[in-house]
């Protein structure tokens, strides 16, 4: 058992440094190469850059394992990256895999049919997003600077924010799982981020539980979250694949059975149907 920690001690930290290149490069090339980001959440890279900010700021109180910090920085440099190419290549809500790249669009056009307040990372222009992110991290800063000073409430402050960012990573499966379930499909999500989710997820586990060094309460309690989410995209993945989204499947169906009348439909064999009794499986 002390070799297999002594081996996590040094293999962990390494992979978690790599991991976020590791994770997202493949699928950075994928959309810049096919010119879509369809069937990419873009609540995913929304998620890890605020995550990676709180995480950021939440060192100098915590004083976590400094490999933990490399990654944050790691995951802003490639998260950028994949932000930029996914707005730049983001497909229409109207065509295949569309309402995916739109964060939790559905039939109702929001969660549960509800608006996000005032469109929140819903914007068609790419502007709002990085603007979103600059503010972001000037308030952090800045509040930083303030309360810093003040040593009988910095530690809760410093808790505070360190609970807040690793909160806001656990959710970063969620956006995918809701896209999935929608579409009943995993088109347009790679199989090499999931694998790398996992992978990255068993090592960080053993890691987190084993490690000499410091690591706070709130990345393990997150990390466990985090690892049950991925393990129900693996399923998803086993279940769904990569075939065609069961909207566009639906669509297809009845746009090949139209009619020019306006008050029936021809059906593929030749039937025409009343509008009463059109059926959607």
């Amino acid at each position: 058992m002390g070799f297999f920690t002594s081996l996590a001690g040094i293999a962990a930290p390494l992979f978690l440094i790599a991991s976020p290149i590791l994770s997202y490069a493949d699928q950075a090339i994928s959309m810049h190469r096919a010119r879509s980001s369809a069937g990419f959440s873009l609540d995913i890279p929304l998620i890890m850059l605020v995550a990676s900010m709180f995480r950021i700021f939440y060192y100098p109180g915590a004083k976590y394992d400094i490999a933990l910090l490399i990654q944050s920085f790691c995951n802003i440099f490639m998260q950028v990256i994949l932000l930029k190419i996914a707005l730049d290549h983001r497909p229409a809500p109207s065509s295949r895999g569309g309402g995916a790249a739109i964060p939790f669009a559905g039939p109702h056009d929001g969660l549960s049919g509800l608006q996000r307040p005032y469109n929140f990372w819903k914007w068609r222009s790419a502007k709002p997003y990085w603007h979103f992110l600059l503010y972001l991290f000037i308030t952090l800063a800045a509040l930083e600077l303030l309360v810093a000073p003040f040593d009988s409430i910095y530690p809760a402050y410093s808790a505070l924010i360190g609970y807040i960012g690793l909160s806001v990573e656990a959710t970063l499966p969620l956006p995918q799982l809701y896209a999935n379930a929608q579409s009943k499909s995993c088109k347009g999500f790679r199989f090499s981020v999931l694998a790398s989710w996992i992978v990255g997820d068993s090592m960080k586990m053993f890691w987190f539980f084993t490690a000499t060094t410091e690591i706070p309460l709130a990345f393990k309690l997150c990390g466990i979250f985090q690892a049950v989410c991925d393990a129900l995209i693996g399923v998803q993945y086993f279940v769904y694949g990569n075939q065609k989204t069961a909207v566009k499947v639906q669509q297809e169906w009845e746009l090949a059975g139209e009619s020019s009348s306006s008050n029936g439909w021809q059906s593929p064999v030749g039937r025409r149907t009343p509008m009463g009794e059109k059926s959607y499986y």
